[in-house]
């Protein structure tokens, strides 16, 4: 006789349950694993985008500033000038004179004045005794540059001093002096009354520097002068001197 073994119906369904619930259970956990790291990834990604938006935000501010700065480097903020205050009451404005422009054209030369022999009243010839004359009245009289009169005198202006005495108006410079009257061909040929003329330096030519009166004619190597020293103020000297004969340069004849 078989005996039929019977099982039991739901020992079979606890045990298929129990790998059901298993693996629901391990499914569960790994959703929940899936689900997790979603989350931590939209987390990740939500904190990422927050910083992105603050680095960019910070970047924007940090533009503005530094162009701020820039465009008040290049234009300051004008200085306030303090304002002055008028301490008179009523004060009338002062009118300058516009002034001319100035002109840069380079000054055209001076030219020399000329002047006419104005020869004197009846014989010059028998004034000069009375031109020697006064002219040695001048003996002794200090040198002084631009002196006109016995407290002090120079060259040019004894000759002129000499002549307005004797009543004939004559140049005051000197150079003027050398071209007024009658140049004197030769030495031999001077004669009193004839002014004479040197250059500063012995032997070489140069500007008209010094002058005298002749006052007196002995021979042909005494040929006295008077003069303004700049030692030795008014005195006579020969014209052959040692100083004197190197540096004459001409005689004139003024009348």
């Amino acid at each position: 006789m078989k005996f039929k073994v019977l099982t039991n119906p739901f020992l079979h369904f606890s045990n298929f349950d129990s790998t059901i619930f298993n693996r629901s259970v391990v499914i569960c956990m790994c959703y929940g694993k899936i689900e997790m790291k979603l989350i931590n990834k939209n987390l990740d990604m939500k904190k990422q985008i927050s910083l992105s938006l603050f680095n960019t935000i910070c970047l924007f501010v940090f533009t503005i500033l530094l162009f701020s700065c820039d465009t008040l480097r290049k234009n300051p903020a004008p200085v306030a000038q303090p304002r002055r205050t008028n301490t008179t009451a009523n004060r009338r404005p002062v009118s300058t004179p516009a002034r001319k422009p100035a002109n840069n054209r380079p000054a055209a030369p001076k030219e020399k004045p000329a002047y006419t022999n104005s020869s004197p009243s009846g014989n010059y010839r028998k004034e000069i005794p009375q031109v020697v004359e006064v002219a040695r009245t001048y003996s002794g009289t200090p040198y002084r540059s631009g002196g006109n009169d016995k407290n002090g005198i120079d060259c040019s202006g004894l000759i002129c001093s000499v002549y307005s005495e004797v009543g004939i108006k004559v140049p005051r410079i000197s150079w003027q002096q050398s071209e007024f009257g009658t140049e004197v061909a030769s030495i031999q040929e001077i004669r009193p009354g004839d002014w004479v003329f040197f250059v500063p330096e012995a032997g070489k030519e140069g500007y008209v520097s010094h002058a005298g009166i002749v006052t007196d004619v002995r021979n042909q190597q005494e040929i006295f002068f008077i003069h303004a020293s700049t030692s030795r103020g008014v005195r006579e000297d020969n014209l052959f001197s040692t100083y004197f004969k190197g540096r004459f340069v001409k005689a004139m004849r003024p009348f």
